[in-house]
């Protein structure tokens, strides 16, 4: 990215929102190299959900934020800035026979933005299932359920870098973590 005297007010604001976000303790965010082609300016973020203490080898859910901003627009974001995601969590098996498990996590993501009170629109995105079975040497293996849920939408750019906290919601209720009321901290999971 160019210096900061050449980057726009408006992913300046949002970078600020992003900083200034505070995930809940069970969510470890990390910065990484954000896409290069698909906007002038962008970053992006991962996030990981820290495993219940009994079970420290599992891997609930993690995933990417990503911000772009483009001051041209896009005509397919009909606006200048982009929000594009996707979470992963691994599923109770008895979940997997759900014939309704894609439609119930594309529901966590409509209420997570509707919830959050702020402005977007364009929304879209797919919601996959995987559900592996071993078999032979491997069958002692239990049967794994993977949900992944790719979506994106174009936020408002007076509080695009505030849309971390709706996907923030997201990625906790694909681990399976209990909504939070805004305000409320969560004192963690007991040993």
């Amino acid at each position: 990215m160019t210096a900061d005297a050449e980057v726009p007010a408006e992913f300046l604001r949002a970078l600020h929102m992003l900083r200034e976000h505070r995930p809940r303790q069970e969510v470890r965010l990390t910065e990484i190299p954000a896409p290069a082609r698909i906007a002038p300016y962008a970053v992006a973020l991962t996030g990981e959900v820290s495993p219940p203490h009994d079970e420290p080898d599992e891997e609930p859910a993690g995933g990417r934020f990503v911000l772009l901003h483009d001051p041209a627009g896009q005509e397919a974001w009909e606006g200048t800035f982009r929000v594009v995601t996707l979470v992963r969590a691994t599923l109770d098996p008895e979940v997997a026979v759900d014939p309704l498990l894609c439609d119930a996590a594309w529901t966590w993501v409509e209420e997570a933005l509707s919830g959050s009170g702020l402005d977007h629109h364009a929304l879209g995105g797919t919601v996959t299932r995987v559900q592996s079975r071993s078999y032979g040497a491997l069958a002692e293996r239990p049967d794994e359920v993977e949900v992944e849920i790719r979506a994106s939408w174009s936020p408002s750019p007076a509080d695009a870098g505030a849309h971390l906290r709706p996907w923030g919601a997201i990625l906790c209720t694909a681990a399976g973590l209990p909504p939070l009321p805004e305000g409320v901290a969560s004192l963690g999971r007991r040993l």
